[in-house]
C-alpha cells in the first residue's frame, strides 16, 4: 500500500493554509474598525476601561457601534432603547451558531468558547472552505485574530478619543454608518429589499424628533420584520434566492 500523500490530502492542506492566510487578513482589516469605537465610545461618555469592557463581553461591533450612538445621543436615560437596539443587532448571530454547530463540534467548553467568536466574519471564512479542516481553521484564526486586534484597536481608540477630543473632527463617527451602509448595498438587489430599506429609512428619519433615541430603530426594524414575516412585495422567486455571495460580512463589522 502506497503511503503517499493523494490529491485530495494535498488539497485539503493547501486549502487549510488559504484558510489561515485568509482569516488573518481579514482579522486585520476588520480590527482597523475597533479604533473608530473607542474613540466614539469615549466622545459618548463612557471611559476608556468601560469602552474596553463593551468590546470584551459584547464583541459585535455592529451592536456596540449601536448601542453608544445611542446613549451618546440621549444619555444615560436611552440606555434601555441602547439595550435593546444592540440586542436586537446581535440576533443575527444565533442563526450563525446553528449554521457553525457541525463545523465546531461537540464538547461544551469547546462550544462555550465558540460562542464568543461566532461573528460574521468567522463564519463567511469558515463557509467559504470546502474541507472540515480548513473550515475549522478558518473560523478559529479569523475568530480569534478579530477578538484580540478589536479589543487592541479599542483600546487605542479610547486613549487617543480622550487626547484628541471629538472624534466628528477627523470623520470617525462616519465609519460605523458606512460600514452598515456596506451590508446593506449588497442586498438591495430586489423590490422587497429596497422597498424595505426606503421605508425603513423614511420611518426612523420621521420618528427621531419626537422619540427617545434608539426608539426609531427599533420600530424601523419591527417594520422591516413584519414585512420579511409576511412576503410583503416580495414574490416567491425573490423569497427562495440565496443570499449574494459578495455581501459585506465578509470585510466588515464582527
Amino acid at each position: 500500500m502506497s503511503t503517499e500523500p493523494d490529491f485530495d490530502d494535498a488539497h485539503s492542506a493547501g486549502e487549510a493554509k488559504g484558510a489561515v492566510r485568509e482569516g488573518l487578513g481579514v482579522a486585520l482589516a476588520t480590527s482597523a474598525y475597533g479604533i473608530s469605537f473607542g474613540a466614539l465610545a469615549v466622545a459618548s461618555g463612557l471611559d476608556v476601561w468601560q469602552a474596553c469592557v463593551l468590546s470584551l463581553v459584547m464583541f459585535t461591533g455592529g451592536s456596540q457601534f449601536a448601542f453608544v450612538g445611542i446613549v451618546g445621543a440621549g444619555g444615560l436615560a436611552a440606555a434601555p432603547s441602547a439595550i435593546a437596539s444592540a440586542a436586537l443587532l446581535g440576533v443575527r448571530n444565533v442563526a450563525y451558531g446553528i449554521r457553525m454547530s457541525p463545523v465546531i463540534g461537540a464538547g461544551f467548553w469547546r462550544r462555550a468558547a465558540a460562542a464568543q467568536f461566532t461573528i460574521d466574519e468567522s463564519t463567511a471564512v469558515s463557509l467559504a472552505q470546502t474541507s472540515q479542516r480548513a473550515r475549522t481553521l478558518g473560523f478559529w484564526v479569523t475568530g480569534i485574530g478579530i477578538y484580540v486586534g478589536w479589543n487592541l484597536s479599542t483600546l487605542a481608540g479610547a486613549l487617543l478619543g480622550d487626547v484628541l477630543g471629538d472624534p466628528r473632527a477627523y470623520g470617525l463617527d462616519a465609519a460605523a454608518a458606512a460600514a452598515f451602509l456596506a451590508l446593506l448595498w449588497p442586498r438591495l438587489r430586489a423590490r422587497q429589499p429596497i422597498v424595505v430599506g426606503v421605508a425603513a429609512a423614511v420611518i426612523a428619519t420621521v420618528l427621531t424628533p419626537v422619540l427617545m433615541p434608539g426608539l426609531p430603530v427599533i420600530v424601523a426594524a419591527v417594520v422591516a420584520i413584519v414585512v420579511g414575516w409576511t412576503n410583503w412585495l416580495g414574490s416567491p422567486a425573490e423569497n427562495d434566492s440565496a443570499e449574494p455571495t459578495d455581501v459585506a460580512e465578509r470585510g466588515g463589522l464582527p
